[in-house]
């Protein structure tokens, strides 16, 4: 995840190094901008295989949570979108403990995050012990508080352990 991280400053930073000094074969506009980080961003990954054997796995895993965060934004946004625009509303809010396999500063605030920035979920807090994540969801059918906990489980948490394992 570091190597990552580092790799996309050493790509933002040079991206705007090329452009400011004008040496970018790309014009300066949103797709020029990003196809030219992307290309650094692929030229770093080929290179990174000299020292970091781990970053070749970890790179699709990423890419999988991001699709993964995407279709869930997505899914989310939609479900609230058809909650406002007919006439009876489905919200059954809730709040519940949801149990932690993430043990890290880093893990729980990256997923309490993630649940927070998909529509219908909040993280309101997180237990003295460090075990539990306290969330409010919008959308609980028949209290069925279970199968919320098993896909965030299932879904968020357990990619985002895939990452940083």
């Amino acid at each position: 995840m570091k190597t990552f991280l580092t790799h996309c400053f050493i790509a933002a930073l040079s991206t705007h190094v090329l452009y400011y000094l004008e040496l970018s074969p790309l014009p300066y506009n949103a797709l020029g901008t990003v196809a030219l980080f992307l290309l650094i961003m692929a030229v770093l990954w080929l290179s990174a295989f000299l020292y970091s054997r781990s970053y070749f796995r970890k790179l699709p895993k990423a890419l999988n949570f991001a699709g993964f965060f995407l279709k869930e934004l997505l899914v989310a946004n939609l479900k609230i979108a058809f909650d406002i625009l007919t006439p009876h509303y489905y919200m059954r809010p809730t709040v519940l403990a949801l149990p932690l396999a993430v043990k890290t500063n880093f893990e729980i605030t990256f997923l309490a995050n993630m649940i927070s920035l998909t529509p219908g979920t909040l993280s309101i807090d997180l237990s003295e012990d460090r075990k539990h994540l306290y969330v409010h969801a919008l959308y609980v059918k028949q209290n069925d508080i279970e199968r919320l906990k098993r896909n965030i489980k299932h879904g968020f948490e357990r990619r985002l352990l895939e990452l940083t394992k």
